[in-house]
């Protein structure tokens, strides 16, 4: 497609398609195609993170849809599967995300949840972008949309998280260091753990429009595993800018991933007989989940990269429990995508059950050395055209021989080749993927150097 990637539409704020212009038109083709489909003008829920871009970006599309007829309801900050959460609830016809995730505040991005939820199937997506070469024509003034408010929408989605699990549950007593990353989840994620009783310290939660995701939260934990070790907390929650990732912290400063977090939970679901079917990874989920989970008797299968892939495939099997290393987890029983609140809140659970600490649950799991080396690229560079990279590969998947193995991927939201590398010899891991690495910033030379 023109426009939609594997997680909706990013870039950097001010180059298409993130531009006023463009998010306009998008946001008058959304409401045009969902009048077509429909039989009538509907209402639209529009959140966001923190990105000073937000606002910009929020009345560009708000702008295009009442353009169209139809009617707006405005959350404000919300995280991703907040949204997610209140498009279903509020019989939205469809959900707006606002936001770029994990990368920096430069960037932004638009994403849809249908009526369920869920992300927009690519059949909508293509007649989307399909509306988007018409040209513009906005209804008769007595058709205009109208925006408003969304009542409560933080209090409604707190309440909804609390509810995830059994009311019987405290967290009286556990004393936790939470950090936002100075995102959506700001206002929000404080008050869930705080008002089920935990002690929480929270850092990264003074958004200014710049710093979301500077050195704080799901891609940086080293502030965060610094406070838990200071303050002698029991385990530390990081969340991304939108919220939709978790990494967690032991009380001795560990990072606990996504991994090592889903793996918990399937156990845990395991042990209490809860556990629907099997588990979902990704290409790039580590061996030693797998390897942990086949030893119990609990199916594993791997997706392609991308929150939405593990969802189809949970929704093909029929199972209920997914998840990426980077933080990702669907706890599909729960919610209808990724959300780093809930997930939190099970691991939590499973603490208290056993009475373990976040250590020795993690420890379940043995993690094989993989490394992951990330190569700027040109949007236009394609890694599987090039024969140079390609003998490399194959040369590396020799060396490795059935000890490894390699992934090689370019990334669905930022202009970046990832280049992963596991295996059992963690000096040869290291090695390996530091030389193919080294071929791809060869070939992007090259490909420069070719088109200019």
């Amino acid at each position: 497609m023109k426009f939609f990637g594997t997680d909706g539409i990013r870039g950097r704020m001010g180059e298409e398609p993130i531009t006023p212009v463009t998010i306009l038109k998008l946001g008058w083709a959304l409401g045009r195609v969902l009048a077509e489909k429909n039989g009538h003008r509907g209402a639209v829920i529009i959140g966001k993170d923190t990105r000073v871009s937000g606002y910009l970006l929020e009345s560009a599309i708000e702008a295009g849809l009442i353009s169209a007829g139809t009617d707006v309801q405005l959350l404000g900050p919300m995280p991703t599967p907040g949204i997610a959460y209140l498009t279903r609830t509020a019989r939205a016809h469809a959900g707006v995300v606002i936001s770029a995730s994990h990368n920096p505040y430069s960037d932004n991005g638009i994403k849809f949840f249908s009526p369920d939820g869920e992300k927009l199937d690519d059949e909508i997506e293509g007649a989307i972008e399909a509306m988007m070469e018409e040209t513009m024509q906005t209804v008769e003034s007595s058709e205009l949309g109208k925006a408003r408010r969304y009542p409560d929408a933080a209090g409604r989605y707190i309440e909804f998280c609390k509810s995830t699990i059994p009311a019987r549950y405290t967290l009286e007593g556990l004393h936790i260091v939470l950090d936002c990353a100075h995102g959506a989840s700001y206002h929000i994620a404080p008050l869930v753990l705080e008002e089920l009783g935990a002690k929480v310290i929270t850092i990264g939660d003074d958004p200014d429009g710049f710093n979301i995701n500077a050195g704080f939260g799901a891609t940086d934990t080293q502030a965060l595993r610094q406070a838990v070790t200071e303050n002698k907390a029991d385990l530390g929650i990081a969340l991304d800018g939108d919220a939709d990732r978790l990494i967690m912290v032991d009380k001795l400063g560990n990072e606990v991933n996504g991994d090592q977090l889903l793996l918990i939970m399937a156990l845990a679901r395991k042990a209490r007989g809860s556990l629907k079917g099997g588990v979902v990874g990704t290409v790039m989920t580590n061996l030693g989940m797998q390897q942990a989970l086949e030893a119990q008797g609990i199916e594993f299968i791997r997706a392609a990269v991308g929150d939405r892939y593990v969802l189809d495939l949970l929704k093909q099997k029929g199972w209920q429990l997914g998840g990426e290393s980077s933080g990702h987890i669907i706890c599909l029983d729960k919610t209808t995508t990724g959300d780093g609140i809930i997930a939190a809140l099970e691991v939590l659970r499973v603490m208290l059950d056993t009475g373990k600490g976040l250590d020795e649950l993690a420890s379940a799991m043995q993690v094989c050395p993989q490394v992951m080396i990330n190569v700027n690229v040109p949007r236009s560079f394609d890694i599987k055209s090039d024969s140079s990279i390609c003998n490399a590969v194959k040369q590396a998947e020799k060396t490795l021989g059935s000890d490894g193995r390699i992934v090689l991927r370019a990334s669905g939201t930022e202009p970046l080749v990832r280049v992963m590398i596991e295996g059992v010899d963690g000096q040869q891991v290291r090695s390996e993927c530091e030389s193919l690495a080294g071929v791809v910033r060869e070939a992007v030379v090259a490909f420069n150097s070719l088109h200019g």
